[in-house]
Parts: C-alpha cells; structure tokens; sequence
C-alpha cells in the first residue's frame, strides 16, 4: 500500500510540476468545466456543483544547533525533509466536500493528516466527520505553509493532543458569520484504549470574534478549550519539547528533545487545556500572542501532586515590501503573503519570543525561554526561502554536559503547489 501511495504521488507530483508553465483556463463546449493549472490542478463546473483539486507540499531543511541541544553541547547539524505532502480536495453534489491529504517521511513511510468528508447544506453550520487536527488556537490553526516561523511557539508542546489527531477518527461542527467563527469536536484517538477496549475520547472547543477581518486590517480574539478522557487511562504526564528545532528529533546522535516535565507511569487522570489569543494587523505589520494553561490531575493513591503547565508567546512581523498577510475567518488563521512584485517577490521580518513553565510541587519546576528572529522570502505565490536564528536559555532543565542554553539556526525551501 505504501508503495502504490508513493508511485500515485510521484506521479501527480511530476505531473503538476510539468503544467506550471501552462497556467491559464480551459472552458468545454457549452461553458460547463473550468480547468485552472496556475499552482496546481483544479477542475470544477460553472454551476459550482462540483469541483477536484490536487496539490501538494514539499518544505527541505537544514539545521545547525549546540548547547542544550544537543547531548554533549557540541555543535550537531542535520539536513531533512521537514515535510513532503499530497493534497487532494474537492465538492461533489454542491452540498458535500472531502479531504485528503498524505504525508510522507524520510524512510518511506506514509500517514494520513487528513481523510474527512463534510457536510455544507447547513450553511453557516459544517459538520465534518472523518480524521482530522482538532481546532486550538490561532498559530496551530494556521496552516504550516504560512506560519511566519518555520517552527510553531513553544505552546504545541505543552499539550500536542490539543491539535493532533493521533490517526482517530472524530466529528466536528463549525460555523462562520461575518464576525464570529466558532468550532466543536471530539476526536478518538487511535491507541488509547483502556484494559477493555474502551476508547478514549478529546473534546476541543475554540471561538473567535474577529470585528475587522480582511488582509491588511485584522482584529481577532479567540478563547479555546479542550478536555481529554485519560481518566479511564492513567498519564504519565510527560511533556516534552525541541525548543523550536525540529532537527533535535531528527539527529538521532547527538539531537536532545529535552524533557520539561518526566513521564511517571499511570500518575495522572485528569487533562484540561485552555487557552486565549489575540491578534492585530494593519497594512504590512502584525502583531499575535497566545496563552496557554494545561492542568493534569493527581491520580489517587500515587503520591505525587497536579501538574500545571502554561505558556505564552508573542510575536511582531513586518513584511518590508508593504504586503498584508492574508487573514480567513472562517477558520481563524492567517494565510500566506502574496508579493505584488513576481521579480522581487515579498520580504518578511519577524520576530517572537516565547516562554514556558512547567510545574508540580515538590518535585519539579521547570522552565524555558525561547528568542526566535527570522525572515521570509516569498519569491512568488509557490516558493518561499525562510532563516530562522534561535536563542534558548531554560531553568531546571540540562544536557549531559551542563548546558542550559544553545543556540540554533535553521533555514528551509518551501514548494507549494
């Protein structure tokens, strides 16, 4: 199956490549089907009924990074494949759409970050059903494609299931006016059974009120929640964290994803996340911050005491060459910059700082800084070239040399087609 997704995705991907060059639109004898191939291939009819899209994403990154992360602290350095995806998406009978999306990994392997099929005839309600990343929050909403850091904020790490479907199953409600976007599910992820076979459920909630919402001019504010049903399996409660270096997982050698709060078996069975989010943007300056709180529950007759972990980041980008970031609503995330100049494309600079605590009284306390400076080069609507430096200092927290600081450095190339 592996191998059959692969040659199917070689192939469109060869295939979209080749009808870059002849980007237009086609119409048949009696006006009923347009094609478009500019960034991709879409095909869909002039009644809207129906619609086919296939694209995909290829982002290749190279990384140096030292201090706290790495094992020794020597400088260690890794070139990856940060992410190479097939898309495929479309509307079938005006009233239905689909999803899917296929990622695939360095060593072959494949796995689905989306397969799911909703329902639009409720309109402005959507019922989506199928797997998908639950909703939480304004950076993991953005799609990675256009988050302005190559990495999202130290906030994912505190609580990932928040965001991540573990290859579950869920059902999902969303609704979209002209200043509200609202969204509820619940997600079974795969794997998590108790000693009877009983699943686990997580349940996510996220409102936006957005008063101004179109690129250039943005007022957004957001409240999230989530909630997981661990208490029919006992956590370990670990949390773990790459300090906005992804190629720490990736270096197998010297690589140290380091250890904010250690797993103890069966610990807790209480997990609750919560979490605000704001954000302003005006002609080529945004601004966004985030907080975020998770609070794990004691386990009776274990010992230990609550564990709480919380977070915040904020973040300031300026795109140099006057572009808006795009904003969407329906959704409530930001979108890609688009340059105005195909020749010299659009310049963004940014920068963010993030920083983390982790806490459980008389054992463990904790924490962590992050300083993230960056710019993007959107050369056109397809290719985007990022560098990020990051500056890390934690407390609490050591390698197996003593570091408690480290520096990284990061760049990658995007294609999205």
């Amino acid at each position: 199956m592996a191998r059959c997704r692969f040659g199917f995705a070689t192939g469109a991907l060869g295939l979209m490549i080749s009808i870059q060059a002849a980007a237009g639109t086609v119409t048949t004898d009696g006006a009923d089907i347009v094609i478009k191939t500019k960034g991709g291939l879409e095909v869909a009819t002039t009644d809207k009924q129906f619609a086919f899209q296939i694209g995909g994403l290829l982002q290749a990154d190279y990384s140096q990074f030292d201090g706290i992360y790495s094992k020794n602290g020597k400088r260690a350095n890794e070139a990856f494949l940060r992410r190479a995806r097939l898309e495929l998406n479309g509307k079938a009978y005006g009233d239905w759409s689909y999803e899917f999306s296929i990622d695939f990994a360095d060593d072959g392997a494949t796995s689905w970050k989306e397969a799911s099929v909703s329902y639009l005839a409720l309109e402005p309600v959507t019922i989506k059903v199928g797997r998908f990343d639950p909703d939480f929050g304004l950076e993991q909403a953005t799609s990675s494609k256009w988050t302005t850091a190559m990495e999202r904020s130290l906030l994912g790490d505190l609580a990932p299931w928040v965001a991540d479907h573990a290859d579950g199953m869920g059902v999902q409600l969303s609704a979209s006016t002209d200043l509200f976007y609202g969204v509820a599910s619940v997600n079974r992820p795969k794997g998590q059974e108790d000693k009877n076979g009983k699943n686990t459920n997580t349940y996510n909630l996220r409102a936006v009120v957005a008063p101004w919402a179109e690129p250039g001019n943005v007022l957004h504010f957001g409240v999230d929640y989530a909630m997981s049903d661990i208490d029919k399996l006992a956590s370990n409660g670990r949390i773990r964290s790459r300090l906005g270096a992804r190629a720490t997982s990736e270096d197998a050698v010297n690589g140290n994803r380091v250890d904010l709060a250690p797993g103890v078996a069966g610990a807790y069975e209480g997990d609750a996340v919560w979490g605000l989010e704001a954000a302003w943007a005006q002609g080529p300056l945004s601004v966004q911050a985030e907080y975020l709180r998770r609070d794990l529950d004691a386990a009776s007759g274990t010992g230990r005491n609550d564990r709480k972990a919380e977070g915040y980041y904020g973040q300031l980008a300026y795109t140099l060459t006057g572009e808006s970031r795009g904003y969407k609503l329906d959704g409530g995330k930001f979108d890609r910059v688009k340059p105005s100049d195909k020749q010299l494309g659009a310049w963004e600079v940014f920068y963010r700082f993030d920083a983390a605590r982790v806490e459980e009284r008389g054992y463990l306390d904790n924490r962590a800084k992050l300083h993230t400076l960056g710019v993007n080069w959107y050369v056109n609507d397809q290719v985007k070239v990022s560098a990020n430096y990051v500056k890390t200092n934690v407390d609490g927290i050591s390698n197996q040399a003593g570091d408690d600081s480290g520096d990284a450095v990061a760049m990658r190339l995007q294609y999205v087609f």
